[in-house]
Parts: structure tokens; C-alpha cells; sequence
């Protein structure tokens, strides 16, 4: 796998937070920040996916405008490269940098930590930073049990809240590793649940609506102390499996979210 190592012209390339998304106009003041972290590959020396970054957009427009008058800010962050690269990490390493330029760019304002794939395994973890107060992750990639190889961490998730979203369908990321993950980490984190989208394959394009509004829904709430759902509480509150194993139900959010 050495020739899709990042090196080259690709080690010197530095990851980008870019412009914020929908906002009218330079933000000098945040209330919050959400950053959408896109899906990668496994293994690649080549540069970020636009496919990626673009499916990321829509999410990241839901949440800069349910959450506008909160002082939310969604930025899609731009990737060193596609690849995890195994021991590397780089996704994670990219994440942990965005937490820190929001940080650096906002002050001490709560971040959420929204991704989508591989990108969803960078966010947890990620999430560890200090200014993470919450972390979303969407179909996440988590690589295959295997006894002889360290589990992923979830410690660093410890007072932070998570939700885990993963269509039962899903052909390219499996369901089963996102609930065994889950598991391990309401062993020690009581703010972790997961919902699953039934039917439904790894874009969750049939009840798009539904996650979206769950994601502005988790995503407020945590940020900016907003009423959360029921359904939301509830999950949070029960206890393995049916915390873990929350149906999200057709209608969800309606059309408020």
C-alpha cells in the first residue's frame, strides 16, 4: 500500500475550515459551532473528495439555519486527503485540527462534531477535545471486531453527548459494528444513544428529512440547551438495547425542522 501513502506533494497539504456555510456575511461572533466532517476511504494518497465534501453541504445548510438565531456556525472541513491510512489516521488528526482552528477562530464557544461515513469514525475520535460538547455520527465506518487489534477507543467520549444514526440497510458501513460500538461506549458514557433508520442504506436518502431533523434536533439541544424530542430524551435515557436500537420513525421533525 506504499503508493497511496501521503507523501510527496500530498504531505504538505494543510486541512481547511473555509468559509462558513450559508452565512450572509463575515461571522465576527459565534454562539456555537458545528463542523461536518465528510466520508473518506480507507486506504488513499488522493486529495479530498468534492463528491464527499458536496454530499456533506445539505446537512450543514439544515443545521446553519435551524440554529441561525443561536449564533450556530456549520463549516464542511476540507481534508488533508481521502484516506484514514491506518495507524495515521489522518481524518482524525484533520478533525482534531478543526476543533482547534473553530476554537482559535470563535473563542470558547460548544462544538459539535457532525460526520458522515469515515468521516463519522474521525468524529468519535475526535471527540475527545476539550470544546467538543456533542458528536453525531451518521452511518459511521468502524473497521471489522478483531481480538488481536486495540478496540476503538471510547473513553474520550466520556461527558460528551453522542448520537449514533444508521440505516439498517446499509450495505457499505455495518450496522451491527455501529451497535456493538454504541454498547461500549453507554458502558461508560450514559449521554451515548443510537438510532436506526429501518430500510434505509448507507446515504439515507429514503428518510433523509427525518435524519436531518434529528440532527438539528440532537445538535441544539446540546449546544444551546433547546427542548429536545421526546423521542431523543427517551433514547437517551434507556437503557442497552432499546436505547441503542431507537426506530426513527417516518415524519419525524415534521416540517418545523
Amino acid at each position: 500500500m506504499a503508493h497511496n501513502a501521503l507523501v510527496g506533494p500530498a504531505a504538505d497539504r494543510t486541512p481547511r475550515l473555509g468559509r462558513p456555510v450559508a452565512a450572509t456575511a463575515a461571522v465576527t461572533e459565534a454562539g456555537g459551532v458545528v463542523l461536518l466532517l465528510p466520508d473518506g476511504e480507507t486506504v488513499s494518497g488522493r486529495r479530498a473528495s468534492v463528491r464527499a465534501h458536496a454530499a456533506a453541504l445539505p446537512l450543514a445548510r439544515r443545521l446553519a439555519r435551524v440554529g441561525r438565531a443561536d449564533g450556530l456556525v456549520a463549516h464542511v472541513v476540507r481534508y488533508r486527503g481521502r484516506g484514514w491510512n491506518g495507524a495515521d489516521a489522518q481524518l482524525a488528526a484533520d478533525a482534531r485540527w478543526a476543533v482547534a482552528e473553530a476554537v482559535r477562530r470563535y473563542g470558547d464557544v460548544p462544538v459539535c462534531l457532525a460526520g458522515l461515513g469515515m468521516g463519522a469514525r474521525a468524529a468519535l475520535h475526535a471527540g475527545g477535545h476539550p470544546a467538543v460538547a456533542a458528536v453525531l455520527a451518521i452511518a459511521p465506518w468502524l473497521p471489522e471486531d478483531d481480538r488481536a487489534a486495540e478496540p476503538e477507543p471510547v473513553r474520550q467520549l466520556v461527558g460528551r453527548r453522542v448520537l449514533v444514526v444508521h440505516g439498517t440497510n446499509d450495505a457499505r458501513t455495518d450496522p451491527e459494528l455501529s451497535y456493538r460500538y454504541a454498547e461500549r461506549a453507554k458502558k461508560s458514557n450514559r449521554d451515548t444513544c443510537r438510532f436506526e433508520v429501518h430500510t434505509d442504506g448507507h446515504a439515507l436518502r429514503q428518510y433523509q428529512d427525518e435524519v436531518r431533523a434529528l440532527a438539528a434536533d440532537f445538535v441544539l439541544s446540546t449546544l444551546f440547551a433547546r427542548p429536545q424530542s421526546r423521542p431523543l430524551a427517551d433514547a437517551m435515557a434507556a437503557p442497552p438495547p432499546l436505547g441503542l436500537r431507537m426506530p426513527l420513525a417516518a415524519g419525524f421533525g415534521g416540517s418545523s425542522r
